[in-house]
C-alpha cells in the first residue's frame, strides 16, 4: 500500500509539473484580458487579479481532487479514459512517469 500512494503520489505531482511548466513559459506570450497587468509566474501573488486566478485554480482543483478518486483495481494513477482517446497503454504511462519527472526538474530550474 506504502508503495503504491508513492507511486500515485509522484504521477500527480508529475502531471501537476508538466501543466505548471507550460503555464510558466506560456504566460510570458498569453494574457488574459482580466489580468493584463499581472508579472511573472511567482510575482502573479502581488496583485488582485493573480490571487483571483489562485483563487480559482485552487477550488478548481480541490473539486477534481474530490471527483476523481483512486481506484485498487486499478494501477495509481488510472483514472480510464474519460475522453475517449483509447492511448491510455503501457508506452505511454512510461512517456507520462518519464515527462513528469522532467518537467518537476524543469519547474525546479525555473523556480531557481
Amino acid at each position: 500500500r506504502g508503495f503504491r500512494k508513492l507511486q500515485a503520489a509522484e504521477l500527480k505531482h508529475g502531471r501537476v509539473a508538466m501543466m505548471a511548466s507550460i503555464g510558466a513559459v506560456g504566460q510570458h506570450f498569453i494574457k488574459f484580458p482580466w489580468a493584463e497587468k499581472v508579472h511573472g509566474t511567482f510575482g502573479a501573488m502581488n496583485s488582485g487579479e493573480g490571487v483571483f486566478g489562485f483563487v480559482g485554480l485552487f477550488v478548481a482543483s480541490g473539486f477534481l481532487e474530490l471527483a476523481w478518486r483512486e481506484s485498487d483495481d486499478r494501477e495509481p494513477g488510472n483514472f480510464g479514459d474519460p475522453l475517449g482517446f483509447n492511448q491510455y497503454n503501457a508506452d505511454m504511462r512510461l512517456k507520462e512517469i518519464s515527462n513528469g519527472r522532467m518537467a518537476m526538474i524543469s519547474m525546479l530550474a525555473i523556480f531557481v
